[in-house]
């Protein structure tokens, strides 16, 4: 090679490092422009999509190899034939795994899912825990793959969470940059996971970032449509299940019963979120009282799934055969009924032994059912201005979930998009409508937000309530050596009342106080060992405290409005 070409290359190879090297340093230290970042968006959903297909063939591979059939589409009936010791047992080994696992990835045992999406992007600036999510998603995936009886929209999500968070830290993104990829993240995720762009997007909005906000809708979008074409790559353009023909509805006279319809799911929808909580309660207990290890928690609930699975299999993974046999009418009303029953147990059990797994399946399984139940009898009883008893069920399914997931906008839409019935759409609005409405009276809008509340996290107020503990106190106080700080003998007054906070505490620990005390400052401390007396660090004032939360809920408010 000649001495000048050599000379040329070396010269455009150092310039092109040189400004690669330039370009990553804006990036992380000013952030990505909107070029940039609808860039990455599109690289993050092309990511998520990867992991949403990834882990649905994970799940299919490896059930196909432990109950030795392809057809996974029939996945109970086949079950069904296999010998009883294989189906009690598989679903406690892989409990077993999966505690293993989670007791390696976690300090609490505990999967994480959407709850902890939804935590991170309000409270960690779109971060959420990446060991702890890569864990939980193994562990959900061998849950699904042993005849868990769960969905896999909630470790996909998270594992979608944990690539953006990844990115926000790489890039050293903001809080409204971090939560926009996190939405990115979740789009794709779910788009991936359903064939449901539209839903996608808008199941990050509604759910996730929680606001419709401009500035996030196109990045948002562009990588659901990513998510989408990944899923589409590999499965090709069809819905996850096929309807009959159309039913017609007679929409003067029928649209009462898709009312009621709806106020019946939201109480199913209630029931199923307190089966849950309410089995969780007693796992706990039942776990503290026999002092089991956190480790063989998961594999009692999977002995216990195996021997309900014995006798009805459709409770194995996420039971698409089963609602997909609710939509075209291949149940009667006895066996719809007996089924919703065994499916909320069965999902109970498995949250409750922290198998992993998310709500989002299950929900649409349960919501099928109860309207083909509510169908059968509604078509039954007026049967000259009745529709078909499907149509019900499609209905029903749709406003379980949307109770479920407190999203009936994204919700209706992925019923849609799932189904490809696009004509029967006043009929699900009409039912999903009242369920939330029912459902968000009873719980705290949301399984998962209800999920935070009984954690501790209060989300479903708003950001009036939440946005106190994203303010530390040591952030806003007047240290001791500020010109205007509080008089320590003042201070050491309060402190004998005990009135005093500690320096890692929030506003959320402090404004009650002020409340309280009718004090104008509150001292910071911290506290010494046993019989050692507090150090005083300084102060936070009220007038401080208050400006604080004004700029927090300003900022929050102009994000949500941009």
């Amino acid at each position: 090679m000649p001495r000048r070409l050599k000379l040329f290359l070396y010269r455009a190879w150092r310039d092109l490092r040189k400004r690669a090297t330039t370009g990553w340093l804006i990036l992380v230290e000013k952030g990505p422009s909107q070029v940039q970042f609808w860039l990455i968006a599109l690289l993050i959903g092309v990511a998520s999509g990867f992991a949403a297909l990834g882990f649905r063939k994970g799940i299919e591979t490896l059930q196909a190899a432990l109950y030795g059939t392809d057809d996974l589409a029939h996945l109970h009936s086949f079950a069904g034939t296999l010998p009883w010791y294989w189906i009690l047992l598989l679903p406690a080994v892989g409990g077993l795994v999966v505690g293993i696992i989670l007791n390696w990835f976690t300090h609490d045992g505990r999967v994480r899912a959407v709850a902890d999406v939804i935590e991170g992007a309000a409270l960690w600036d779109g971060r959420v825990e990446k060991r702890a999510g890569l864990g939980s998603a193994l562990a959900s995936l061998i849950t699904l793959s042993t005849g868990g009886s769960s969905g896999r929209e909630g470790p996909v999500v998270h594992l979608a969470a944990v690539i953006s968070s990844w990115v926000s830290v790489r890039i050293n993104a903001n809080g409204m940059t971090g939560r926009d990829l996190l939405g990115c993240a979740v789009a794709a995720a779910v788009s991936a996971s359903f064939n449901a762009p539209i839903a996608g997007a808008l199941f990050a909005l509604e759910v996730v970032l929680r606001h419709f906000a401009v500035h996030a809708f196109a990045p948002i979008a562009i990588a659901s449509v990513a998510g989408t074409v990944i899923n589409r790559l590999e499965y090709g353009d069809v819905t996850e299940f096929a309807l009959p023909a159309e039913g017609s509805l007679a929409f003067y006279v029928e649209l009462p019963a898709f009312l009621l319809l709806g106020l019946v799911c939201g109480v199913v929808a209630v029931i199923l979120m307190r089966s849950i909580f309410w089995a969780e309660d007693v796992g706990d207990s039942i776990q503290k009282a026999l002092r089991l290890p956190k480790v063989l928690r998961p594999a009692c609930a999977g002995l216990i799934l195996g021997a309900m699975a014995i006798w009805y299999p459709h409770i194995i993974g996420v039971g698409y055969e089963t609602t997909s046999d609710a939509l075209t009418g291949g149940l009667g009303l006895q066996l719809a009924i007996t089924f919703v029953v065994v499916k909320v147990a069965a999902v109970a059990i498995t949250m409750a032994g922290r198998m992993g797994g998310g709500v989002f399946s299950p929900a649409l399984m349960v919501g099928a059912l109860t309207g083909l139940a509510f169908g059968i009898v509604a078509t039954a009883v007026f049967p000259d201005v009745s529709g078909s008893e499907t149509l019900y069920a499609l209905a029903g399914m749709g406003a379980v979930a949307a109770a479920v997931l407190g999203a009936p906008i994204s919700t209706t839409l992925i019923v849609f998009e799932l189904t490809g019935d696009w004509q029967t759409g006043i009929a699900v609005m009409a039912a999903v409508s009242l369920s939330t409405a029912l459902a968000s009276r009873w719980v705290d809008r949301s399984f998962f937000l209800t999920q935070l509340e009984r954690r501790g996290v209060h989300l479903a107020a708003g950001p009036q309530a939440y946005l106190l503990s994203t303010v530390r106190v040591a952030q806003i106080m007047r240290a001791r050596d500020h010109d205007k700080a509080a008089g320590e003998e003042l201070c050491w007054e309060l402190i004998e009342q005990g009135v005093y906070v500690d320096g890692n505490a929030t506003l959320e620990a402090v404004m009650p106080m002020f409340e309280t005390s009718n004090a104008q400052f509150i001292p910071v401390v911290t506290l010494g060992g046993e019989g050692d007396p507090p150090e005083l660090w300084g102060a936070v004032f009220h007038v401080d405290a208050l400006k604080a939360f004004n700029r927090a809920l300003a900022e929050t408010a102009a994000e949500e409005h941009s």
